[in-house]
């Protein structure tokens, strides 16, 4: 099947998959390089990274909106991977908490342009039977990029004896070169009448037009986002378990390998058998895998919560995204996504705070279960609604 995924697709994972190298070369370094170096506190590293998320997620509203105005959705992705390849270099500068906070902050607004955009055109070029495998394909090379970052994170910080700027100016390389395959690799297709139509998308009349079952979808996505938290926290288990510092970006390596390679295939099942089973088995690996971390004591036990997180995020991220592009009118499928990232974005940041709440006061067993608590809770209300919104693809 994978052939058969357009190639615009492919085009638009790659892109994802170089920024993504970029992000977490610095992103895997982050949160320890706040802790040990600027001596921040965990609360503080779960808002900032909260709020981050949810600088996104609002702007992402607006660049859907916006798309579905202008009908033009490659130049507003082109946009926001511009302007985060042009942010990178703060990072290197930064000399203070708040340097970092803001490009943090810069960074996640280019991501919020590009974010909603560039997943309604992945949706517009392909056919509806195919989308659950063409998102989940551009999900599974977006993680490869997670993967890979942290790994060259690794290495760099090994060759220059754990010189953080060094690798934060490395990381610039791979976002630059997202911006040209963009530019020169990705077409967008010709607009359908009907998709011209959408005017001033974010009025009340047109987001009933939305519908209820995109509404549902919106509802699952958020006790879904409530039930985990930042991958920072990811890192800091590592830390408390005695990982050396060196070895952290090995956390995002192991979870984004599970990831990447459940992804896809998750994606392709998705086209063919019920999305809610999927979503269940995806909630009951979060579960087991947050009571592991809860309670590892051991690097094979850390290595076994992460590949279980890992596994969970592929079994939810691309399939959530494929509800959303089934469930809403293709007029206004930039707004979808953006209000979809938004709600989920805000929820986020809730989740991240509380984590860090209950890490300062509780330690990582505290955080850990209470993620198990909100996933199961998850579970009973999914299956309270099974048998009232079963999604399908469009086509059928």
């Amino acid at each position: 099947m994978s052939s058969r995924i357009p190639r615009g697709v492919w085009a638009l994972g790659f892109v994802s998959m170089l920024m993504d190298i970029s992000s977490e070369m610095i992103h895997a370094l982050l949160p320890v390089y706040m802790v040990t170096v600027l001596g921040t506190s965990a609360i503080a590293v779960g808002l900032i990274e909260g709020m981050a998320e949810a600088i996104a997620s609002v702007t992402k509203v607006f660049s859907g909106a916006l798309s579905d105005w202008l009908g033009r959705r490659k130049l507003l992705a082109a946009l926001g991977y511009g302007l985060a390849a042009a942010t990178k270099p703060i990072f290197p500068l930064a000399s203070t908490l708040g340097w970092l906070v803001a490009a943090r902050f810069i960074d996640r607004v280019g991501k919020g342009i590009r974010g909603a955009p560039r997943d309604a055109l992945v949706a517009d070029i392909t056919p509806p039977e195919m989308r659950g495998a063409a998102f989940g394909l551009r999900q599974s090379l977006d993680t490869i990029g997670a993967f890979l970052g942290p790994l060259l994170a690794i290495g760099l910080m090994w060759f220059t004896a754990n010189a953080f700027r060094t690798v934060f100016w490395l990381a610039v390389v791979p976002a630059m070169l997202s911006v040209v395959v963009l530019l020169v690799f990705v077409r967008e297709p010709e607009r359908t009448k009907t998709q011209r139509t959408a005017r001033m998308p974010l009025r009340s009349a047109e987001m009933k037009q939305l519908g209820g079952a995109y509404w549902w979808v919106v509802t699952i996505a958020t006790a879904f986002t409530f039930a985990r938290f930042s991958e920072a926290f990811l890192i800091l288990r590592a830390q408390s378990l005695g990982v050396p510092t060196m070895m952290i970006p090995a956390v995002l390596v192991v979870m984004s390998i599970a990831y990447s390679l459940s992804a896809y295939p998750v994606g392709v099942l998705a086209d063919h058998m019920d999305r809610i089973t999927l979503l269940l088995v995806g909630l009951v690996l979060l579960i087991v895998a947050d009571v592991v971390l809860a309670y590892a004591s051991t690097i094979t036990a850390l290595g076994v919560g992460l590949v279980l997180w890992g596994l969970y995020m592929g079994f939810t991220q691309g399939l959530l995204s494929t509800m959303i592009a089934d469930a809403a009118p293709a007029s206004l499928r930039g707004t979808a996504f953006g209000v979809y990232n938004l709600v989920t974005g805000v929820v986020l940041l809730a989740a991240s705070a509380l984590a860090g709440f209950l890490w300062d006061r509780h330690g990582p067993e505290g955080t850990f279960l209470a993620g198990a608590g909100f996933a199961a809770l998850t579970v009973v209300a999914l299956l309270a609604v099974r048998g009232r919104f079963t999604p399908r693809p469009a086509a059928a």
